[in-house]
Order: C-alpha cells, then structure tokens, then sequence
C-alpha cells in the first residue's frame, strides 16, 4: 500500500480509539446504550480493521503505543546524528593516511553504499524509523562528500553544492516520509536561493544575508507551493513549507525593521525601519487571519508569534529608558491578557462558524 494509507490507516486507529473513549462516557452518563449485539459487531469491526492495520502498516493501536512512538522517533533522531558526527569525525581521523585515489574511492562509496542501504532497509522496515534514521546518515554522507572533494580539487566553495543536496534531501523526505530531511532540503533552497540573488545584485554569495530582503522571492514561492502542487501522499509536508515560508519572509522583515541601512531600498534608515514595521504588523495580522480561515493551525500560531515579537519589540523602542520597569512589564502583562481576550473571541467566532456549516450541510 502507497504512504497514504498508511497515514490514513494511522487517523482511522486514532478514530476508533477515540469513538470508544465517547462511546464509554455516553453509555456511563445514560445517553446511549448499544444492544449487546450492536457492541459486539462493532467492536469485531474494529478489531478487525485494526488487525489488518496492524498486518499492513506499524500504526499505534493505543495511547501507550503513541507514547513510544514518540520515543521511537526521539531515538532514531538521536541516533542518526551520533551516527552521523560518527562518519564524520571517522574520516578526519584517518583522513591523512590515504592517498587521493582512496580518498575519493571512500567518499564516493560511503555515499552510494548508505544510499543503497537506505533503499534495502526501507523495504523491510515496516515502521520507518530505521528507515528514516539511514536517511539521515546517508544525507550526512553526501554531504560530507561534496565537501570533501572540494578540498582534496582545491575547487572554490560555490553555493551550487546547495543543489545536490537539497535535491538528495527532498528525494529522502518524500520517499521516506521524513520532515526533518523535507526541512533540511528547503533550507538548502532558500539558502541557494537567497545566495543566486545576491550575487545577482553584485555580492560574494557567502554575504548573501547582508541584504535580507534575498529572502523575499523564496518565501512567497515555498508557501503557495503546496497549493500549485498538492501533497496527497504528504498531507503533513504542506506545514512544513507554510512555516519555512513565513520564518524566511517575517525574520529578515524583524531584522529590517530594526537596522534599516542594510536594505536595498534608497530611503533613509528611519523611513525604511517605519516601513518594515508596518510590514511585520499587518502581514502577521494577515496570516492569523489566512490560518484561521483556511484552518491552518501552523500559519496561526506562527502569525501570532510574530505579531507580539513585533508589538513588544516596538513596546521596548518606546518605554524601555523611559518607563519605570515595573510598569513597562505591566503594560507588556497586560498586553498579553488583551491578546488572551482577542483570540478567544476569534477561536469562539471560528467555532460558531464550523457550526453554521456544520447545520447548513
């Protein structure tokens, strides 16, 4: 079976979990009570999709097998990066005893072995977390290998090594199911990205951050993208895009807003800081808004992290040398008690809206 049903056949056993939870509590409080047989065919319904779940796919059957998961993931992510700082410290350590030839011999096969022992585990690991944890450290290879060889052909260092690897980087995340490789493959995009437009614009790549408004293009690109293409295999890749989006677009909007001299923009560093602020305000305003109506949990909360990072920002350009501190904390508490209010009265409408729906359909 594809991915899909296996994150699907992952919602269905969270669902019936939760269907028997309620259906306990409404039998307990007089609300509902199912004849023996009903109970008995539904919960032989159940277990029987839950046994072939379990056939196909390793999905968590109850809370205590959640729990593990989590541990599961923590472990195989731990490991990978020991594995990975493993690979790396082993080739420096011997690294001067081989020749050139061996050199590339070693670099070369470390990487296809670990790409092909990542494609022979992916077929007989059920679970993925093997899966995923040779992903990583074979990700770590090429990385290490396309570093290496730079040295051992004197090549100048060039943001193009960004490209293989965010293309190995992505081909893992979607063959694999695994967002940290997804997260790592757009990082190396926007870098690449962020870099192409500054030397575009007449500086080293490697100061590509210098001009912060690099970042801009990118952004805009990565968070429509999941709408141009979307991810039916990868339902949670689309957040992933959504957040790195935002962070690439709003973080270098903070750092403008601050230090105006370093834009591209002819206005003076004062206008150019006003402008920017203005920017942050209302495109964070604008994103808990988009969240909320799309139902994006991700665009909200980031929306909203950025719209007080920017508030208490400005609270400290103003009050912080001339506020007593004990008052400017309080008006900086009670300010965060008026956002309390404010979005409750938003999460209320939100719900009185999906009911609406709800009645209407």
């Amino acid at each position: 079976m594809s991915d899909t049903s296996r994150i699907e056949a992952q919602q269905r056993a969270d669902e019936i979990r939760i269907f028997r939870k309620e259906l306990d509590r409404l039998e307990s409080e007089g609300v509902l009570k199912l004849a023996d047989a009903q109970r008995a065919t539904v919960s032989a319904h159940h277990e029987g999709l839950l046994a072939r779940f379990a056939q196909s796919f390793d999905i968590d059957r109850d809370v205590r097998a959640k729990q593990m998961s989590w541990g599961m993931r923590i472990s195989s992510f731990l490991g990978a990066l020991a594995l990975a700082a493993s690979v790396f410290f082993l080739f420096y350590q011997f690294w001067g005893r081989f020749n050139e030839s061996v050199q590339v011999a070693i670099l070369i096969g470390a990487s296809l072995g670990m790409f092909a022992l990542t494609i022979w585990i992916q077929g007989r690991d059920a679970s993925g977390y093997f899966t995923k944890l040779a992903a990583m450290v074979a990700f770590a290879c090429f990385v290490l290998n396309i570093a290496m060889l730079g040295q051992i052909f004197n090549i100048t260092p060039s943001d193009k090594a960004l490209l293989p690897w965010a293309a190995l980087a992505l081909l893992f995340a979607y063959a694999c199911d695994l967002r940290l490789l997804l997260a790592a493959g757009i990082i190396c995009i926007i870098v690449y990205t962020a870099a192409r437009f500054g030397t575009w614009n007449g500086m080293y790549w490697i100061h590509f951050g210098e001009r912060p408004e690099n970042f801009f293009p990118v952004s805009v690109f990565l968070f429509f993208f999941p709408q141009w293409v979307p991810h039916r295999h990868r339902e949670d890749f689309a957040p992933v895009y959504r957040v790195f989006a935002i962070l690439s677009f709003l973080l270098p909007v903070l750092i403008l807003s601050n230090w105006g001299y370093i834009s591209y923009l002819t206005w003076t560093a004062t206008a150019i800081e006003n402008f920017y602020q203005v920017l942050g305000f209302a495109l964070s305003a604008a994103l808990v808004w988009l969240g909320l109506r799309r139902q994006w949990g991700e665009v909200t909360n980031t929306g909203v992290t950025f719209f007080v990072i920017f508030l208490y920002t400005k609270f400290y350009d103003w009050w912080w040398e001339t506020m007593p501190k004990y008052l400017f904390f309080l008006v900086v508490g009670l300010t965060a008690v008026l956002f309390l209010f404010i979005l409750k009265r938003l999460r209320t409408s939100s719900q009185e809206r999906t009911a609406q729906i709800r009645e209407a359909v």
